[in-house]
């Protein structure tokens, strides 16, 4: 049994699966992330020795996380790539209790902040401080202002760097870079991997331990997974992710994201819910997206709260999936007629308080067709993941009758990508459904990962 890595060198890799079908294949695609990530900590040591990725089943363009940013290139599945990912990034992780944090919610919206870093030492201060904005405290002091847009600039010249060096030195097993682009505050790679693409929306976040006081009111209300899932298990942190309000300072302000709270209570809702859930996704994805209104999180949000309205048993109906599309496309509607979508977390926050009445009316009348005929909405959405599936495996086809052999041939040109780690990892996904596995890495030498499942290491 390998030596448990030491938290002075390894990376911490946590594999959590989140909403949607996440394909077994995902840990590898996402250790070839984290190689990336080490050699990018490994520049100038910003990034934290020890760190915890948090990777969901999805894209930033799915609403995995509550981004909602304009600048999102649009990539076609099966022509761009074929599995779709986000990986949340910590830049600060400030999971000490005696770690002094200050959000400065006075200046923005709700679900909002700023970051100051005035109370942290000053080893931290002089680490980021040309990722900050500056301002003068109160008592005269430099305040500095932990910036999204700087420490996303910032963070995106160092993978540049970092790509830059893997293509004058071709590593063995790293992946093929085919994309990298950078859309607001988010970092988009397209990795080739054999003759798979894999999708990363890569975001800085800061990480939390514990549970903000702004969404403390919301704990002492009954929940749907009440008994299911500990509390412990559901406030176990919260991240800020770097997007403003509509009206906000871009350069100053962050939003809250409750991500890992999410994961922990997808185990609480019902198999037929989610079919439901995964239909409505597919059938307004493209239907609402102009001009830009409704996206999955808001869909998700008001899943969240029909699992707190309705009765258990009724949610438990494992045949109920039908029922419970048409429940979701109603209470959308009811969403927009009112312009009124809270976040389950903050219920306070109205997610659809900035919408105009022409873009409202709008899309209420495109969910009157769907809510018409919502098979043949269903049936079209299936058909274009038909097409898009297609396209890949013709794609593929074609790339293997020209593709070079893998390191493991003989003969086999040892930069293309090893494809025995892929195989490992699915081999313990799929025998350990439902576990949470972490990859350890030392970034020194990236050849030799460690896995844990839950508790054990291997």
């Amino acid at each position: 049994m390998p030596r448990r890595p030491t938290r002075s060198s390894a990376y911490t890799l946590a594999v959590l699966p989140f909403w949607g079908d996440s394909s077994v294949s995902s840990p590898y695609e996402k250790l070839s992330t984290e190689t990336l990530m080490g050699m990018v900590q490994k520049l100038d040591q910003k990034l934290p020795v020890a760190n915890e990725y948090l990777l969901l089943s999805g894209g930033v363009r799915e609403g995995v996380v509550d981004l909602d940013l304009d600048e999102l290139n649009v990539y076609a599945r099966g022509t761009d790539y074929d599995m779709d990912f986000t990986l949340l990034v910590p830049a600060l992780k400030l999971h000490d209790r005696n770690q002094p944090v200050t959000l400065d919610m006075r200046h923005s919206a709700l679900c909002h902040s700023w970051l100051s870093l005035r109370l942290f030492d000053e080893g931290t201060i002089s680490k980021w401080k040309d990722c900050c904005t500056i301002a003068d405290h109160i008592n005269g002091a430099t305040n500095y202002f932990f910036s999204p847009t700087k420490v996303a600039d910032w963070f995106y010249d160092s993978i540049s760097i970092v790509l830059s060096e893997i293509q004058k030195k071709p590593q063995r097993g790293m992946p093929k870079v085919e994309k990298v682009e950078k859309n607001g505050t988010i970092i988009s790679i397209i990795l080739g991997v054999g003759s798979s693409r894999m999708l990363y929306d890569i975001v800085p976040v800061v990480s939390f331990k514990g549970w903000p006081a702004v969404a403390q009111s919301w704990l002492m209300e009954n929940h749907f997974w009440d008994g299911k899932i500990t509390e412990e298990e559901v406030i176990s942190g919260f991240y800020l992710v770097p997007a403003c309000s509509y009206k906000g300072k871009k350069d100053n302000e962050w939003r809250l994201s409750f991500a890992r709270s999410e994961v922990q209570l997808k185990k609480c809702i019902s198999g037929s819910l989610m079919q439901a859930y995964q239909a409505c996704k597919a059938i307004i994805i493209k239907l609402l997206s102009r001009p830009k209104a409704i996206s999955p999180y808001h869909l998700r949000s008001m899943m969240l709260w029909a699992c707190d309205r309705l009765p258990v048993s009724y949610l438990a109906q494992e045949d109920y999936a039908a029922h419970f599309l048409l429940g979701l496309i109603d209470d959308l509607q009811h969403c927009l007629v009112n312009k009124m979508c809270p976040n389950y977390f903050i219920p306070q926050c109205n997610m659809l308080e900035h919408l105009s009445e022409e873009t409202v009316m709008l899309h209420a009348r495109k969910l009157s067709s769907v809510r018409s005929d919502p098979a043949e909405h269903l049936r079209t959405a299936i058909e274009h993941v038909k097409a898009a599936n297609r396209l890949t495996l013709k794609l593929q086809r074609r790339g293997s009758t020209t593709s070079i052999p893998s390191p493991q041939s003989d003969g086999g040109d040892p930069n293309q990508p090893d494809d025995r780690l892929a195989k490992k990892l699915q081999q313990l996904v799929t025998e350990n459904p439902g576990k949470s596995i972490s990859v350890f890495i030392n970034p020194d030498d990236v050849t030799r990962p460690h896995f844990r499942i839950d508790d054990k290491f291997f």
